[in-house]
């Protein structure tokens, strides 16, 4: 009997998908990830994590829930994983695979871990090269899965979106061309000028620098190491003949702000830079039955929906009640629509709110460290960059959203029989406490080097 199909995912840290050149972006970003999934794959264009940032966006991902199943929205999550959640790797376990997460910590229900050296650097430090260090684990446990005789998953979170971003040679000028010394450029200023992160930003910009462009060209050109780096796993599923029996996944637990809203060069926020995320499918296997090439879907999806979606794909039947649902249904009309979805945010910021096709609502549960209004409104049709805040030209929109997400927040705790956790999570922050002023956020709050940042970053292994 022929093995089940193995399962490849690429679960990348920080990769926003509009600046992926699968998606359109104008820089060639992902050159052998578009063309790896050019035939037999399938890509939503409308993929969103609703929970920022990494740790319930992980959470979901690999639960089939949502925040409220799974009782996760803060990054600094206290109290491990729910005892009765079950997660994709141990349901494949159970069904005959190995599974392994290559990661420098762990999420649930794997057989295996194995960690690798993510070396985030400084610019004394020099140039990071993660994904390298990523292949030099994943190539060897490539070809061990691949000799066993049952069929496997193999977890890669690739860090290199992630700031700091220091590619190697020559992606660190790939896209850019400027002198990002020139002192007549002020657009680093405010930048330097933020308190809660500027020691941070010292760690590992250019001493001289000066030009938020460059920046940003710096995350492009990690995001096209990172894709160069992938395709020589790509190649090996070739070489080790299992490239057809490979049901393989790209995604990400949340996006990335780069030079956005005033919050510069991370993950915190809920505008749709942070929310929006990538999510592809190459299944040789089952696409080539249904279709040519590479389907683009158009109907919203979200990372509760990517487990329940695998297990349909291998065949594999639970008595899990998901949140999420069999994208695959989505597509053929069998499963509703979701166009409508609950927001949170407990990275550097406790927010929550509401976000449709055309509105997004944002409304903070204590001050925030960036003196935000307590209440955002955004016309996403007129504004999709998020800039004009509308909520007092139409209170009448704010009420509906709100009672909106009241519904459905009394909703789920009533399913769940539990509070919502982004009112639960109240030490989200490491302080102790909410947050009472702005000012008391904006002087508490601090990253000063890439090691405080990578230990913020950190999961650990949880049964």
């Amino acid at each position: 009997m022929a093995k089940k199909p193995n399962i490849l995912f690429f679960g990348i840290d920080s990769l926003r998908r509009d600046r992926m050149s699968l998606y359109g972006y104008k820089k060639l970003t992902t050159p052998y990830i578009d063309k790896f999934l050019s035939e037999d794959s399938i890509v939503w264009d409308n993929m969103f994590s609703p929970s920022i940032p990494t740790t319930p966006g992980y959470a979901s991902m690999l639960s089939g829930k949502d925040c409220f199943g799974t009782n996760v929205v803060a990054l600094r999550h206290q109290g491990g994983y729910l005892p009765d959640m079950k997660s994709l790797p141990a349901v494949l376990e159970e069904n005959g695979y190995n599974t392994t997460c290559i990661n420098y910590g762990g999420f649930p229900g794997f057989g295996n871990y194995l960690n690798y050296s993510v070396t985030w650097g400084s610019f004394g430090e020099g140039r990071s090269k993660k994904a390298e260090s990523l292949n030099e684990v994943a190539i060897p446990e490539l070809e061990r899965l691949a000799a066993e005789d049952k069929p496997f998953m193999l977890f890669l979170r690739h860090m290199d979106p992630h700031s700091p971003y220091l590619p190697p040679e020559p992606y660190e000028r790939m896209f850019y061309s400027g002198n990002e010394n020139d002192p007549d450029n002020h657009s680093l200023d405010p930048v330097f000028e933020f308190k809660p992160f500027c020691d941070y930003f010292a760690s590992w910009f250019p001493p001289k620098c000066t030009d938020a462009e460059y920046i940003c060209a710096q995350y492009d050109g990690a995001i096209a190491y990172m894709d160069a780096c992938i395709s020589i796993i790509l190649n090996k599923l070739e070489y080790l003949g299992i490239a057809d029996n490979t049901i393989v996944v790209f995604t990400s637990d949340h996006g990335e702000t780069l030079y956005d809203h005033d919050c510069y060069f991370d993950h915190h926020s809920m505008y749709d830079n942070c929310l929006v995320v990538p999510l592809a499918i190459k299944w040789p296997g089952g696409c080539k039955k249904y279709f040519k090439g590479c389907k683009r879907v158009q109907s919203y999806a979200y990372e509760k929906d990517i487990m329940p979606t695998l297990l349909a794909m291998l065949g594999i039947e639970t008595d899990i009640n998901f949140d999420g649902r069999n994208l695959l249904d989505v597509m053929d009309g069998k499963a509703p629509e979701e166009p409508e979805f609950y927001i949170t945010e407990a990275t550097w910021m406790r927010k929550h709110g509401w976000r449709t096709p055309e509105w997004k609502l944002m409304i903070a549960l204590e001050p925030d460290f960036h003196f935000k209004p307590e209440v955002e409104l955004y016309n996403l049709v007129e504004d999709p960059t998020e800039y004009n805040n509308v909520a007092d030209k139409y209170p009448e929109v704010v009420e509906l959203l709100k009672n909106k997400m009241l519904a459905h927040i009394a909703k789920r705790e009533a399913e769940t029989g539990r509070t919502a956790p982004i009112y639960t999570n109240l030490n989200w922050n490491g302080f102790g406490r909410p947050f009472v002023s702005s000012e008391e956020a904006y002087n508490t709050m601090h990253i000063g080097n890439p090691d405080d940042a990578k230990k913020l970053q950190e999961i650990k292994k949880q049964g």
